[in-house]
């Protein structure tokens, strides 16, 4: 359920992928069965898209990678967390309009790194 510049986020590789990312990370956690996911997800594709080399955008699925969902108290999905330099920068919980998202990211892609 993700495109080519969706990176699909583990418990095993979060550490590296985003906490320890040069650029700031838009995180999606979901689940297969969760229909306003699937309402998200082209959403999700087509920032990847479109914030490429700038921002890096992947997806925890939450019944997979646990770990990582109890440990960002992750309690409803949809919900999109950005990171910029290990640390949450901004929480956004159901189904958030594309709008709301890119003026976030704009916000930090803006940022010298």
């Amino acid at each position: 359920m993700a495109g080519d510049n969706v990176v699909q986020f583990t418990d095993a590789n979060f550490q590296d992928e985003v906490l320890k990312s040069n650029h700031p990370v838009l995180v999606d956690f979901w689940a297969e069965w969760c229909g306003p996911c699937r309402m998200l997800a082209p959403t999700i594709e087509e920032l990847a898209t479109e914030y490429k080399g700038r921002v890096k955008v992947g997806k925890v699925d939450t019944d997979s990678n646990r770990n990582t969902a109890m440990q960002y108290n992750i309690n409803a999905i949809p919900t999109i967390i950005v990171f910029n330099k290990g640390q949450v920068a901004k929480k956004f919980v159901g189904l958030t309009p594309k709008k709301m998202l890119r003026e976030s990211l704009d916000a930090l892609a803006a940022q010298p790194t």
